[in-house]
């Protein structure tokens, strides 16, 4: 009970510092979420399309994009943050800061969204290929009003579990000075020897995390017609 007390204490004492660090990691976050979207989206479906048996296949075009992403998915996030400074720096003019945090973290987001793209639309079952094609329906077409359709629920779990992932990455941006919860808890937190603040940290990102994952699944559920 007086731990709890000491995290209620802490949270009302950092309250605005907490507010500030919450919004910073829902700008990197947001960020990484526009990036995935606009970017992995499209790279997730060129997957799809290029791989095996698909509408374009082709298997040197494959290997690229899917060599690319496997790169970005297994390079070590810490190490990726590092090894980008200088791109980082050309992009925003600075390695640190919210802003130049998002920068690493919107490439993450694109290679782990356009992952599970693929993944959702492989389960897409041929016969909706092949009953789109008897009716007409143009390459185009097929992709975004049969294969999105069809996989919509999929690609709406991709997205949540993809957010999380965000949240977590985003956490370690305290680290190299990008803001976020994970600075606040290691200069008030950790350095300051606080345990009570990490606690308060922990218990939000929790909360966050738990809301997001209800939210997608449920939408998910709402969006699954078959």
């Amino acid at each position: 009970m007086d731990f709890l007390m000491m995290m209620w204490e802490g949270f009302v004492q950092y309250r605005s510092q907490i507010g500030e660090a919450i919004g910073e990691t829902f700008m990197m976050v947001g960020i990484a979420l526009l990036a995935a979207l606009l970017i992995g989206l499209p790279l997730g479906t060129a997957l799809y399309l290029n791989g095996k048996g698909q509408l374009y296949e082709h298997s040197l075009r494959y290997a690229l994009l899917n060599g690319i992403v496997n790169v970005v998915r297994s390079f070590p996030f810490l190490l990726l943050v590092v090894f980008m400074i200088p791109l980082t720096r050309l992009i925003v003019g600075t390695a640190i800061g919210t802003l130049a945090a998002s920068i690493p973290l919107a490439v993450v987001a694109i290679a782990i969204y356009a992952r599970f793209v693929e993944q959702s639309l492989l389960e897409v079952p041929r016969g909706v290929i092949e009953s789109a094609r008897s009716m007409g329906a143009s390459k185009l077409q097929i992709i975004t009003k049969f294969l999105y359709v069809e996989a919509r629920s999929g690609l709406v779990l991709g997205l949540t579990s993809s957010t999380i992932s965000f949240i977590s990455y985003s956490t370690v941006m305290g680290v190299v000075g990008g803001g976020g919860v994970g600075d606040f808890a290691i200069r008030y937190g950790y350095q300051r020897f606080e345990t009570e603040l990490m606690a308060v940290v922990i218990v939000l990102m929790v909360i966050l995390v738990q809301g997001i994952q209800f939210i997608g699944n449920a939408l998910s559920r709402w969006l699954d017609k078959r």
